[in-house]
């Protein structure tokens, strides 16, 4: 089986997200941290964080992109109790039994992207779009033969269809970053 883990670069997502999630945490995409959020009124790093991030579990921290990895059921099982405890701690899930079930989907969920080759590299894009929240995933993955020197001398995108219809202006986030 195959599970999602956080994946760090560079360190750009030190500065665009409030909180950037270690390298190598298990990882879940986290849409529901914004289940009840009014997307008008999100701006700087909260936007940043909804449009692009991928839910660290363990520290709850956020990464651009998450690798495909193979798991174990041991992983697994872990990684749906980690996640039903931070539901019940973080965020309000009414008991343990209902952050379990809710645990359970989210992992079925990445499962499902996880489809693709082991050491796939996934990137999300999210919009609210008729009342929901919608998530594209990009992969990024070695097209074969030997394996590059360089991380960014690789990449094959799938999903490409779309492209955010939005600039960001990196310097600036850095910038308010360090006030």
């Amino acid at each position: 089986m195959k599970l999602l883990r956080t994946i760090r670069l560079d360190s750009s997502d030190t500065f665009i997200f409030e909180k950037a999630a270690e390298p190598g945490e298990w990882a879940v995409s986290g849409a529901f941290v914004f289940w009840n959020a009014d997307p008008s009124k999100l701006d700087g790093k909260i936007r940043a964080t909804f449009r692009g991030g991928f839910l660290g579990i363990s520290t709850l921290g956020w990464s651009t992109l998450v690798q495909i990895v193979e798991a174990t059921e041991d992983d697994r099982r872990a990684v749906v109790a980690l996640l039903a405890e931070k539901l019940v701690s973080n965020f309000g899930a009414p008991t343990f039994d209902d952050a379990v079930a809710a645990a359970e989907d989210e992992v079925a969920f990445v499962q499902s992207l996880s489809a693709q080759p082991r050491d796939t590299l996934i990137a999300v894009h999210r919009s609210f779009e008729e009342g929901a929240v919608r998530e594209s995933f990009r992969t990024l993955r070695h097209r074969g033969g030997p394996k590059p020197a360089r991380a960014f001398s690789f990449p094959e995108v799938e999903g490409e269809d779309e492209q955010p219809d939005e600039n960001v202006d990196l310097i600036a986030i850095a910038e308010r970053g360090r006030r």
